[in-house]
C-alpha cells in the first residue's frame, strides 16, 4: 500500500560513479524497492526541499556494505492527516525511515505515527527555539502544544537540545521543568557533546530543525541566525542517532532551497544523513532487553535507602542506571535510563547524578 501515498522519482540525468550512493541506492521510479526488517528509507515530505538534498547525498560514497538503502520518492502530500498513516506503516514494517520535511511542525506527524503503536513515547527535539508556548495558541508555530498539552497524549518524555536562552520565555522554561522534561542550552550542549549521547540513545524519535545551526554554516533557513551548532556537531548529533537501538525514525526540516547558496545547506543535510547511516550501520544491538553481556555495578548511597544499579554494555561500552522505583509494566523500559561513564563517577562519590534525580521526579 505505501505507493498509494507515494509520488515515484524521476530518472536521474546522468549515472554515479559505481562508490557512490547514487548507484547503490533502491530508488522507487517504476517499481517499488523492496523493503526487508532492517532496510533504510529515505522519504521526502517536501518535494522541493528533499529533490535538492538527493542530489548532494547520491554523490557521497558508500560504504555501507550490503545495508538494504532505499529512497521511496516523496509524500503526495505535506498535510500531517496524510503522512501519519504513511509513516506509521513503515514504522509497523521496521524499516527506518528518514524524512526530508518542509517545515519542523511535520514532525507531528512524525510523533503522531507512533502514537497507534507504543503507549508511551521519548520524544527529542533539536532546535535553536522551543516550539511551545503557554499562551499564544498557534499549532503551526508552536506545534508542541499539541503534544505535551493534549489529554489524550502519549508522550512520557521529552528531551530539548540546543536551545538559546535569548529566545526562552520564563513561562515556557517553567512548564518544561514541571514536567521534569530535559532542555539543554546551546552552550552546554556544545561544550559536553558526548553527554548528548545518553539522552538521544533515550528517543525513540529525534526530530532536527535547521535552525538550530549557525546561519552562516546552513543558509537554506527561514530565519538564519549567528548562533547554533556547528556543521561538524550535527552530524554528530546525527550518529548520535543512528547509533541507538531504540530510535525508530529521524527527521530533519526547515530546509529553504530558494535561500540555499551554492547548496551549502543541502550538502550539509546530505552529510547528516549519511552519519546517521553510518550510526545505523554500526548499532551494536545492546538495549538492555536482557542482561546477556552487560557487566552489573552497584553503587550504595550512605545518605539515602537506597542503591543505584548501573550497567555497562561490554559491546559498546555504553551505560544505563536503574531507576530506583516501583512502577507499571507498562513503565518498565523507562527505569533503565541511558547514562554516562561520567553519572557513574558521580554516584560513586556520593552525588545523585543529576540525570537520575530528573528520572525519579518523572516516577513520583
Amino acid at each position: 500500500m505505501l505507493h498509494n501515498w507515494l509520488q515515484p522519482l524521476k530518472p536521474l540525468a546522468s549515472s554515479f560513479p559505481k562508490d557512490c550512493l547514487g548507484s547503490t541506492i533502491q530508488r522507487y521510479e517504476r517499481a517499488f524497492p523492496a523493503l526487508a526488517k532492517g532496510s533504510v528509507a529515505l522519504l521526502g515530505l517536501g518535494a522541493e526541499q528533499a529533490d535538492v538534498v538527493r542530489q548532494s547525498l547520491y554523490a557521497l560514497k558508500s560504504p555501507f556494505g550490503d545495508l538494504p538503502i532505499a529512497d521511496l520518492g516523496n509524500a503526495r502530500k505535506q498535510e500531517s492527516i496524510f503522512l501519519i498513516p504513511l509513516i506509521k506503516e513503515l514504522l509497523e514494517s521496521e524499516v527506518m525511515p528518514i524524512l526530508i520535511g518542509s517545515h519542523p511542525a511535520q514532525a507531528l506527524a512524525q510523533y503522531k505515527a507512533y502514537q497507534e503503536l507504543q503507549y508511551l513515547i521519548n520524544l527529542v527535539v533539536v532546535d535553536e527555539k522551543v516550539p511551545y508556548h503557554t499562551a499564544v495558541r498557534d499549532t503551526d508555530t508552536y506545534y508542541l502544544q499539541e503534544i505535551i498539552d493534549s489529554p489524550r497524549s502519549s508522550l512520557f518524555h521529552l528531551s530539548f537540545i540546543g536551545g538559546q536562552a535569548h529566545y526562552l520565555s520564563p513561562s515556557t522554561l517553567q512548564a518544561l521543568q514541571k514536567r521534569h522534561f530535559d532542555y539543554v542550552r546551546l552552550g552546554k550542549a556544545r561544550s559536553e557533546l558526548p553527554e548528548l549521547e545518553p539522552i538521544i540513545r533515550d528517543g525513540d524519535l529525534l526530530s532536527f530543525n535547521l535552525s538550530a545551526i549557525k546561519g552562516m554554516e546552513a543558509l537554506g533557513q527561514k530565519r538564519p541566525s549567528p548562533n547554533g551548532f556547528s556543521s561538524d556537531e550535527a552530524c554528530q548529533i546525527a550518529r548520535y542517532a543512528g547509533m541507538s537501538d531504540k530510535l525508530k525514525s529521524f527527521g530533519i526540516y526547515g530546509f529553504e532551497p530558494q535561500m540555499d547558496f551554492m547548496e551549502q545547506t543541502a550538502q550539509l543535510m546530505a552529510q547528516m544523513i549519511w552519519y546517521f547511516i553510518d550510526g545505523y550501520l554500526h548499532r551494536k544491538g545492546d538495549f538492555p532487553a536482557t542482561m546477556e553481556g552487560l557487566a552489573e555495578y552497584i553503587v550504595d548511597f550512605k545518605d539515602h535507602d537506597y542503591q543505584i544499579t548501573f550497567w555497562r554494555s561490554e559491546r559498546s561500552n555504553r551505560w544505563w542506571m536503574q531507576v530506583p522505583v516501583k512502577t507499571h509494566h507498562q513503565l518498565q523500559r523507562h527505569r533503565l535510563v541511558p547514562c554516562s561513564y561520567n553519572d557513574y563517577l558521580e554516584a560513586c562519590q556520593g552525588k545523585l547524578p543529576e540525570r537520575l534525580l530528573q528520572a525519579l521526579e518523572r516516577f513520583s
